[in-house]
């Protein structure tokens, strides 16, 4: 039970991602450009909340789990300097 819950909670969090991407390439402005990535690295981090959850709760092993959260926090990286770069101009 605990395992479809929380696989859920991963699933519309990490696909959520990719919206507010698609979301932010569509933006009208800089600022809403900003504010849809802003809300993409929200839910990775969210993303990363449950991942890690699952790995302290034994549902999966970390040896599973992991690559998931460094993609996790590559992307983060990625969205992190966009912004960056993106509130310089």
């Amino acid at each position: 039970m605990e395992a479809q819950i929380i696989g859920k909670q991963v699933l519309k969090s990490g696909t959520s991602v990719g919206a507010h991407y698609r979301e932010g390439v569509r933006a009208r402005s800089n600022a809403e450009f900003i504010s849809k990535l802003e809300g993409g690295m929200q839910e990775l981090e969210e993303t990363s909340y449950w991942l890690e959850l699952i790995i302290e709760s034994g549902l999966l092993h970390e040896k599973r789990v992991t690559p998931l959260l460094s993609e996790a926090n590559e992307l983060m990286a990625i969205f992190v300097t966009i912004v960056k770069n993106t509130k310089r101009k």
